[in-house]
Order: structure tokens, then sequence, then C-alpha cells
């Protein structure tokens, strides 16, 4: 099996695509990172990539309103949010998601440099599945990515 990565770069985001297909060639899982720092993209761009067995589609926000306008378009399986972001909060981003039918069992994951028992409480008010503080463990995170999406 061999990776393939390309990347499509549009005025208002970046799309990412890497994919990994198994034999029978199935649709793979689609997660959303919405950050607004470069090396937390790339990094977790990178922590995903260790997902080999399976087919992925990545997609990148830089911002809170770009994050909203893929979720409605895309539908990701999966959102990992910044909770500080222009344009909207990871937490307003997520209220939206949960509060909109079709969208609501979307699994969203604030991942925050926030840690605060405040920050938690708010993530648990706008229905977030998740709250991880950064810096965070890669495996772990993959960890809790196979889990949530069914990967083995």
């Amino acid at each position: 099996m061999e990776l393939t990565h390309s990347v499509y770069t549009f005025t208002w985001r970046q799309w990412v695509h890497f994919s990994l297909r198994g034999c029978n060639g199935d649709m793979g899982h689609r997660i959303l990172i919405a950050d607004d720092e470069v090396y937390i993209r790339v990094l977790l761009e990178q922590t995903l990539e260790r997902l080999e067995n399976v087919d992925i589609e990545l997609m990148l926000a830089t911002n809170g309103q770009e994050a909203w306008e893929l979720v409605q378009s895309q539908q990701p399986d999966l959102v990992i949010l910044d909770v500080n972001m222009p344009h909207m909060s990871g937490y307003e981003v997520c209220q939206k998601i949960k509060s909109t039918p079709g969208l609501a069992d979307t699994y969203v994951i604030i991942l925050t440099a926030r840690g605060q028992e405040r920050d938690r409480r708010h993530s648990v008010e706008v229905k977030a599945d998740e709250y991880i503080t950064k810096p965070f463990h890669p495996a772990h995170l993959i960890a809790r990515i196979t889990h949530v999406l069914g990967i083995s």
C-alpha cells in the first residue's frame, strides 16, 4: 500500500486529503482540524498520518468561520477544534454543530491550551464530546480517534 498525499489550497481554506485505501476501496472517515496556529495543524496532520490502515479525508480550517462552513458542506465524522480562533471561537462552532439537525451527532473534540475548570465547563455547556488540553500526547489523541471512529 502506498500513501498518497495531495494538498489543495483555496483562497479561504486549506483542504488536505491523504489516503491509504484498503483492498475494498470503502469510503473513509472525514476529520476536520480547526486551529489558527499552523504548527498545531501540521502536528495534527502528521499525527493522523499514523493511521496507515484506513482511508482518511483530512480537512484543515484556519478559523472558526472556515470550520463551520466545512462542517456544513462536508459533514465530517469528527471535528477537532481549538477554542481561540478568529471570526468564531471553537465553542461557538461546537454549539452550532450540536444544535443543527443532521450535524448534532458529529463527534467534537475541543483541543486547547486553556485548562481552567471554567473552560472545561464551557465545553460541556456547548455539548463537546471531549476536552483535551495542549500540549497533548499524540498517541493519546490517536487512541481516542480510533476508538471514536471504530478503527481497529
